[in-house]
């Protein structure tokens, strides 16, 4: 049987056309990981940035279709990098939470990863705050099953607004990046650090590595490394390019 062909073309355009920013040790400002964003390439609506298509893409089944296309660049951008000896521990892919509960999933993944022959440990499936509403086991069982075959899990918008912040000692991911909000705390008043403290220290407690987002000076970085927090990202650790642009002066 013919093996299924996923269009990655629309008019002309490559559909789907992933971009990376680094996430930085805060220690050293060395790239740590790579974190994803997708966007859409319409011939009638032009460029779309996620938050113009997520929402309402993951209410149908073109989620799945799609995170399958942006794994497929996420792992020639591994190979790329690999080619350019960049020091990397993993790129980020955006994985809808619906997903999860493909009874498939973890098999989908590896089978991708098996293909290409990218070690699974390269790629980070990245999850939405919208994890921490599910409550029947099942997108927790599947995490644990795809990290037992080596993918990590790094779960993002953690700390914000109305977060559920209990809900996450339900889920083992392996890296919680914190909302933009948290960082923005960061030197208003003492009451104000704790709290980012806290946060920090509760990711910590539950086996998970903090990451921060939104961090756009020094002594914002310089705070949260004294809180615990390792890394970052931000305007002052780089902004999404193509991969074309990502070359080994962006690893120092």
């Amino acid at each position: 049987m013919a093996e299924k062909v996923i269009q990655t073309t629309v008019g002309g355009l490559r559909a789907v056309e992933l971009y990376f920013r680094p996430v930085r040790e805060i220690s050293n400002g060395s790239t740590a990981f790579y974190q994803s964003q997708t966007r859409l390439n319409s011939p009638k609506l032009g460029v779309l940035s996620p938050d113009k298509y997520r929402d309402v893409c993951e209410m149908t089944s073109q989620a799945e279709k799609l995170f399958q296309l942006e794994m497929l660049q996420a792992l020639e951008a591994c190979e790329r990098f690999t080619e350019r000896e960049l020091n990397y521990g993993w790129i980020s892919v955006y994985m809808p939470v619906r997903f999860l509960k493909n009874e498939k999933a973890a098999k989908t993944v590896v089978e991708i990863c098996r293909k290409r022959e990218i070690p699974t440990n390269r790629i980070c499936f990245e999850l939405s705050e919208n994890l921490l509403a599910e409550d029947d086991g099942k997108a927790a069982e599947s995490i644990q099953t795809m990290r037992n075959f080596g993918f990590h899990f790094m779960l993002t918008g953690f700390g914000g607004s109305y977060c559920p912040m209990m809900r996450l000692s339900n889920f083992s991911v392996d890296y919680v990046m914190l909302s933009p909000e948290v960082a923005n705390y960061i030197g208003r008043d003492e009451r104000s650090d704790n709290a980012v403290k806290s946060i920090i220290s509760f990711v910590n407690d539950i086996g998970s590595e903090p990451v921060a987002d939104g961090v756009f000076n020094s002594r914002q970085a310089e705070t949260l490394y004294s809180f615990e927090c390792s890394y970052c990202a931000g305007s002052l650790s780089g902004k999404y390019v193509t991969e074309r642009y990502i070359r080994r002066r962006t690893d120092t």
